[in-house]
């Protein structure tokens, strides 16, 4: 005989043979240019205006947020019925497109809040955080400014790493949000770039586990490179051998799905990784009764899929250079799940 409890936002499944079990979601998602379709005079944004080379309407921007509505609506809901407690988000445009999209008829019921700052991205482009306060208190935020080394990048700016406190039903945990610089103008030549973020993160989160070696932390985010390379493995610090996890680095479940040709975004007919959530060790602790590590997974269905051309099979994306095709995200969004007794 069993019953299902929904107290604070977490499931609690009780039965009388079984200890209580809880259950979070923590996802993130590449939004794909979620810009709203106001000029800002101090980014290059022009193409994502009526008059710019998009001719990006009002109209489009309202389809826009019904497909990322639509996604996120159930995102997390195969493991939880409120879907995911805590949502990550990159390429947003500023909080006027997390306010709409937290407010669409879609999503009202989750009562998402979101925590965000501007960046000095070239492209206006920011990191976010939505989370439903019935699980998630953050009690600590702020912004870290990722400095690019000379000649790896065209642009100068890029974007801000977010970093995020606060209790999950109760435990504390550390968040990261990234969005690392694109391989724009070459693999090599960019990667420098990636390692400088993935080594500002590092250090923020070391700085935490000297404190407590204990920490819960999260690192999530577009990555923009795969789970594989230097600038994951060696650089930030990860493994995906659990024997090899230790305090000083990640793991990050990832690796597997990589090696077995799974992706979340296609270019040119390869698979890339680049959406990731890696957790510290102390979330495979197995005599603790806290938050532990569960599961990790790629979220898609068919209707998120291209089903025709030269596409087929990859992400729905939003745009096709400057034609509008009416797609979701050229991501596909990446969960872990946790669960504690």
């Amino acid at each position: 005989m069993k019953w299902i409890l929904l107290f604070a936002g977490i499931l609690t499944l009780v039965s009388y043979q079984k200890k209580p079990v809880e259950i979070a979601v923590i996802g993130f998602y590449n939004l794909e240019n979620l810009y709203d379709t106001i000029n800002n005079p101090i980014t290059n944004d022009d193409e994502f205006t009526p008059n710019g080379a998009k001719h990006y309407t009002s109209d489009i921007y309202t389809n826009k947020l019904y497909k990322l509505a639509y996604v996120l609506k159930d995102f997390g809901k195969q493991w939880h019925p409120r879907g995911a407690a805590i949502i990550g988000v990159a390429e947003i445009e500023n909080d006027t497109v997390l306010n709409d999209l937290a407010n669409h008829f879609l999503l009202r019921n989750k009562k998402y809040q979101f925590i965000h700052f501007d960046s000095k991205d070239a492209r206006g482009v920011d990191v976010g955080l939505f989370y439903q306060q019935d699980y998630f208190h953050p009690y600590d935020a702020k912004k870290l400014e990722v400095i690019l080394p000379g000649n790896s990048k065209e642009a100068y700016f890029t974007r801000d790493i977010l970093y995020v406190k606060g209790k999950l039903s109760g435990e504390e945990i550390h968040i990261y949000v990234n969005h690392w610089p694109s391989r724009r103008g070459g693999e090599e030549r960019s990667a420098p770039a990636r390692a400088a973020a993935a080594l500002l993160c590092r250090k923020h989160a070391d700085s935490i586990r000297r404190e407590n070696i204990a920490a819960k932390i999260v690192v999530m985010g577009d990555l923009n490179d795969n789970p594989t390379d230097n600038s994951i493995l060696e650089t930030l610090g990860a493994t995906g051998v659990l024997k090899d996890l230790h305090a000083g680095v990640f793991f990050n479940p990832w690796i597997q799905f990589y090696n077995r040709g799974i992706g979340t975004l296609a270019n040119k007919d390869v698979w890339g990784l680049f959406d990731q959530i890696l957790l510290s060790q102390p979330f495979f602790d197995s005599t603790s009764t806290n938050w532990k590590f569960l599961k990790a997974g790629i979220y898609h269905h068919p209707f998120m899929t291209e089903n025709t051309g030269r596409y087929k099979g990859y992400p729905m994306r939003t745009w096709d250079g400057n034609n509008y095709r009416g797609g979701f995200s050229d991501h596909y969004p990446t969960y872990v799940v946790l669960k504690k007794n």
